[in-house]
């Protein structure tokens, strides 16, 4: 049977934008399907805004207030409002660079959703495409929680914020994942009162308590209040403010509420079962180890089949798609072999590659923790960023199973370890290679060094060290 299309791409997210552009690289006619904007939720309303963000707030808390340190008597701060110089960079790569990216992909932009007619067509406003393989790439949206009264404040997620005038005086954050503790720093550097309620015992309670520890003491320092283990119960409307109750009684009044309490399928327009594409229980799109959906022509890449739910892993798995689709069994790539690093963007950076202790302690594997601290290190204490450490999982054997980098640089860092990570290296191999100096990255080699002299506690290995040394 002849198609229209080689492929259909529905959703321009990262993953989209990986498998359309590669696709019509490769020689493939490719119809990508969007209904809002190309980039998706990374590029509009997230990873690039909320870094953007998050920089300028860098700035302004390190050389004081915008305006404010040479006021006249009487004169009041000028009010801050960067979410308008955000909104044009964006508009700057979206129709300068992004757009063209796509001259040799056919574009059904901003026509309305597209829905399944049948295992190989959808239907974007009456119109129908056909082809022979199908990517759904639609990512996920906030999820706000049917509280009493939510409908009543003025809240905000990450879909809405970017599209503020002006900094709020005070902000009500709820979540303490990655996107709660990003902007509950940016918003407090940027002149927010920030409040953060948490149902968890700390930030981020599934990742290591050093890390974690970390951040909290580095919030309070710069202001932020979190409450801890308390739910919100009910909010409403008083004096212009937003107010919130929690199950503990405590009460929070604030200009803004910003919801950042996770994330929410939306893949409903589709009309999965008109394609027999199964989903999970827990609301994902099932998928095997190559990405195909339980219609083998179907893959769903990204968000949407929650495996991990991060703009790079959404790229990754859209090449992977991309290239299995065209590769016959035996050259089919798996795409959980791959690992995924992470970072969440604060100040210290936080970030985490491989294997958590949690899940060798589960497992019953035998590890040895390694630390190399930001604070030993010379150039980490010249430069002022000296709280931090490397943290690495490691067998006795130099394997290495997971890491934890909390500190100045990190996002970057993590990377090498990944390589690592993925292509089961050991630590002599970080010991090995040689690293710049006087950068952070040598921390990971400091890492690495003090594993080695841990093995050189052994008695055996000292005499064995001395033998060969006098015989050679």
């Amino acid at each position: 049977m002849k198609y229209e299309y080689d492929a259909i791409v529905i959703g321009l997210g990262p993953a989209g934008m990986a498998v359309s552009i590669m696709g019509a690289e490769m020689g493939l006619k490719v119809c990508a399907i969007e209904k809002h904007k190309v980039g998706g939720e990374c590029m509009n309303v997230g990873c690039i805004p909320s870094k953007a963000l998050l920089r300028m707030a860098k700035y302004r808390h390190l050389y004081g207030k915008l305006g404010a340190m040479e006021l006249e008597a009487g004169e009041q701060p000028r009010v801050l409002r960067p979410f308008a110089r955000i909104q044009g960079h964006l508009r700057y790569i979206s129709e300068q660079k992004t757009m063209r990216m796509f001259e040799k992909v056919k574009m059904v932009y901003q026509e309305g959703p597209a829905a399944f007619v049948d295992p190989h067509t959808v239907e974007v406003a009456g119109k129908r495409y056909a082809g022979r393989r199908l990517f759904l790439c639609v990512g996920t949206r906030p999820e706000v929680p049917p509280l009493a009264g939510m409908g009543e404040v003025d809240y905000l997620t990450n879909e809405t914020m970017f599209s503020l005038e002006r900094v709020p005086g005070s902000l009500l954050v709820l979540g303490g994942g990655a996107i709660a503790c990003e902007m509950a720093q940016a918003f407090s550097r940027l002149g927010s009162a920030v409040t953060m309620v948490i149902r968890g015992p700390r930030l981020m309670w599934r990742e290591d308590q050093d890390t974690t520890n970390l951040l909290e003491k580095t919030f309070e320092g710069e202001g932020i209040r979190i409450l801890r283990q308390q739910k919100p119960v009910r909010f409403w409307r008083e004096g212009g403010l937003s107010v919130m109750e929690t199950d503990q009684g405590e009460r929070v009044s604030a200009e803004k509420v910003l919801v950042a309490a996770g994330r929410q399928m939306d893949y409903a327009a589709l009309q999965l079962e008109k394609a027999g594409v199964a989903v999970k229980k827990s609301g994902a799109i099932a998928v095997n180890r190559y990405l195909q959906t339980s219609q083998g022509h179907i893959y769903a890449v990204g968000d949407c089949n929650g495996y991990a739910q991060l703009s790079h892993a959404a790229m990754h798995q859209g090449m992977l798609a991309i290239m299995n689709s065209m590769m016959p069994w035996p050259l089919k790539r798996r795409f959980q072999d791959y690992a995924v690093p992470w970072t969440v963007f604060t100040e210290p950076q936080i970030s985490q590659v491989g294997m958590r202790q949690t899940e060798l302690d589960e497992k019953g594997t035998a590890y040895e923790v390694v630390r190399a601290n930001y604070g030993d290190y010379g150039a980490a204490i010249a430069e002022g960023v000296e709280a931090g450490f490397v943290k690495v999982f490691v067998s006795q054997a130099g394997r290495i199973y997971g890491v934890y980098i909390a500190g100045e640089g990190s996002g970057e860092m993590i990377n090498e370890w990944a390589l690592a990570v993925q292509n089961r290296l050991r630590m002599h191999k970080i010991m090995m290679q040689q690293h710049s100096f006087p950068t952070m990255g040598f921390l990971s080699k400091r890492a690495a060094e003090t594993w080695m002299m841990n093995r050189m506690k052994s008695g055996a290995v000292k005499k064995l060290c001395r033998w060969m040394f006098r015989l050679f």
